[in-house]
């Protein structure tokens, strides 16, 4: 027991409860670190950067940047294109056809970056609506070479008054000696990409003699 001089017991005081601004501070902000929920709620608001900003911007790779600009241009051709009934694929057929008569479907496919099966179709369209005549090649008679008709000319004539147009406005904005830049750097890289495929077919046609002569014993 207590004695007197002691004096009286004192209680203990109730904890007080935390102010707003300690709670507040206690309290980790929407989209902090180890909230998962936060930080997917904030990528579901995040607006995805139109053509020219960010990434689809100059700080993109040019890569990315050159098919951006291929595929916004090749949108524009469809739709110019698309009264006339003809694709953008079909467009460089024809355009192929007119200007290297007596093609091969297999040079057609090259010249127009497309896989050999697709222009084979494009060709067969094309040729039931009398754009293109198939005839034998005058060398090799297996081969079948593709020419424009006289229907096939118009036709094209007409694509082209379209994809003219379309011409203008991707130079609007170049000055002719930027635009000489341009065409010089876009042919460079083309031709880099064939010598690259010329190498490596190359390398092929000598590995598979290399295999023929180790299977043959010589």
């Amino acid at each position: 027991m207590r004695s007197a001089s002691q004096g009286p017991r004192k209680r203990p005081q109730a904890a007080q409860a935390p102010r707003a601004e300690e709670r507040a501070a206690a309290t980790p902000p929407a989209g902090a670190a180890g909230d998962p929920a936060a930080d997917a709620r904030q990528l579901a608001h995040r607006p995805v950067p139109r053509a020219g900003e960010g990434k689809r911007g100059e700080a993109g790779h040019l890569g990315y940047l050159l098919r951006q600009a291929s595929a916004g241009n090749r949108l524009r051709m469809e739709r110019a294109l698309s009264d006339l009934g003809v694709t953008s694929p079909q467009f460089v057929v024809l355009t192929m056809a007119g200007a290297y008569p007596g093609l091969s479907g297999a040079d057609v496919a090259r010249l127009a970056l497309l896989t050999p099966q697709t222009v084979s179709v494009i060709v067969a369209n094309l040729e039931k609506a009398g754009a293109i005549a198939r005839r034998p090649h005058p060398v090799h008679g297996r081969i079948q070479a593709i020419a424009l008709t006289a229907a096939g000319e118009a036709l094209l004539a007409r694509c082209r008054e379209r994809v003219m147009v379309n011409e203008a406005r991707l130079r609007a904005t170049l000055p002719p000696e930027e635009e000489a830049v341009v065409r010089r750097w876009l042919a460079s890289l083309a031709l880099d990409a064939d010598d690259a495929d010329a190498a490596d077919d190359a390398d092929a046609a000598e590995d598979a003699d290399k295999a023929g002569d180790a299977g043959s014993g010589g």
